[in-house]
């Protein structure tokens, strides 16, 4: 089974987000094919990717995320930022963190350092918190994404409560993804 790590985020983000998506998609003028946007009831702050895992490993997973929880508490995490990955062509667009943001790279480090330990190998790249708003298919309208959101710096979404981690499922299908709660686990 495909399986990540992630931190839900709140209604009242997911609204947010969702105009500001459509806002985006009215000043850029840029054709639907060329974007895939995130439906914004499936968007999660992404803690580890684990891919494809054995199902067994999964009670692994879950013990050690429930591990990770026990050890941390609860926190407010801003959404206050829009940039993009890809250069001047952007090919993703996100939004970042800010105030909570050392909390949620310590509850990261732990997870990273822990299901290290058991086997999964760390990521190689550094951990940025980032909720994904659309991925980019076309460089024209890449370009044109990347320019628009340079006026959208310090856009700020509010904060959110990052008050549960949880281990999903990701089963990937023609019309989108389907995600799967294996473990939800409080944070104290």
């Amino acid at each position: 089974m495909r399986c990540f790590i992630a931190i839900d985020i709140d209604q009242a983000s997911r609204k947010a987000i969702g105009e500001l998506q459509l806002e985006l998609q009215d000043k850029a003028d840029v054709r639907k094919g060329d974007v895939k946007w995130v439906k914004p009831e499936l968007m999660h702050l992404t803690l580890k990717f684990l891919g494809e895992i054995k199902d067994e490993q999964s009670v692994d997973v879950c013990n050690i995320v429930k591990e990770v929880t026990a050890g941390h508490n609860n926190f407010e995490l801003d959404i206050e930022s829009v940039g993009s990955f890809g250069g001047r062509s952007a090919r993703l667009l996100w939004l970042g963190t800010g105030q909570g943001t050392q909390q949620l790279f310590e509850v990261q480090e732990d997870l990273e350092k822990q299901l290290a330990e058991a086997g999964w190998p760390p990521e190689s790249r550094k951990f940025t918190g980032h909720l994904t708003i659309c991925r980019i298919k076309n460089p024209k309208a890449g370009y044109k994404l990347g320019q628009l959101i340079q006026t959208y710096g310090n856009y700020n979404i509010g904060n959110m409560p990052a008050d549960a981690i949880s281990v999903y499922q990701s089963e990937l299908t023609p019309t989108g993804p389907i995600y799967t709660v294996l473990g939800n686990y409080k944070l104290q």
